[in-house]
């Protein structure tokens, strides 16, 4: 059902979504399984690429307005929408990864930013903060709230240790399509922006920087960058707007057990 071009889910259909998005975590916790210095961009792609067929989906961003890969893969200052291909994963790399499905009619969206080997204090505290401000805003996905509320919670906590919040990029409703209505930003003001009801389904994503917010794209057509060179973080979550408490569709549960093994 659409209103205002806002697409509501009936509860099956979230179950579909469910499903799909539980299948970006296990693609995600697949890669954090070999990534590691000395393995190429271009090897987690195809594993994930395998990984997503093999059960039964399709890659959700392969194709996807042109887009050449299973995985978006970023790396140190690149923000979000990294090309795969022959870079060699280093020692002291921030790689955020995005995985989108396609499964039984719907997609599943999510990214996870791990720290290889050996960061810094400053970048492991950006990490956890930004993951941080990704739960206090789920918190605000409840019927009554508005997507202001989602932002304003993501850049309240985030810009008290002096981060920069990504403006040109935002968050989205995910479901037949992997972006749909309402654009969901990382910044805002309470109360403010479309409301949230029951049946909504979002990709909320804290894309936040170390330095300044501003970003520039590379001349691939696709790579964001910060324009200070300083690292970035990105984590995203789907979740269906629900009465009193958000329901959280994709997990970080399959990636953090194959993190913390290692």
């Amino acid at each position: 059902m659409a209103q205002g071009s806002i697409q509501y889910k009936t509860e099956s259909e979230i179950e579909l979504l469910r499903e799909s998005s539980l299948l970006v975590g296990k693609t995600l916790a697949e890669v954090a399984k070999i990534l590691k210095p000395g393995v190429s961009t271009k090897a987690l792609d195809k594993l994930a690429e395998t990984y997503i067929r093999d059960h039964s989906a399709l890659p959700g961003f392969k194709g996807y307005n042109g887009f050449p890969a299973t995985l978006c893969i970023s790396i140190n200052d690149e923000v979000v929408h990294g090309i795969p291909g022959e870079r060699i994963i280093k020692d002291g790399d921030v790689v955020s990864i995005d995985c989108g499905t396609y499964l039984n009619g719907y997609f599943g969206d999510s990214a996870y930013t791990f720290g290889i080997g050996n960061i810094s204090e400053e970048v492991k505290l950006l990490l956890q903060r930004t993951k941080e401000s990704l739960y206090l805003a789920i918190e605000q996905a409840v019927v009554g709230k508005r997507v202001g509320d989602i932002g304003y919670a993501i850049q309240a906590y985030c810009e008290q240790f002096g981060y920069g919040i990504v403006r040109d990029l935002v968050g989205h409703g995910v479901g037949k399509d992997l972006h749909e209505k309402p654009e969901v930003p990382n910044f805002g003001r309470r109360g403010t922006g479309a409301k949230l009801r029951e049946g909504m389904v979002l990709a909320i994503e804290p894309m936040i920087t170390l330095g300044d917010y501003n970003v520039k794209q590379d001349e691939d057509g696709w790579t964001i960058r910060t324009v200070d060179g300083l690292p970035a973080a990105h984590f995203e979550h789907d979740v269906a707007v629900s009465k009193g408490k958000a329901d959280v569709l994709s997990t970080f549960s399959f990636i953090e057990e194959v993190i913390n093994k290692q």
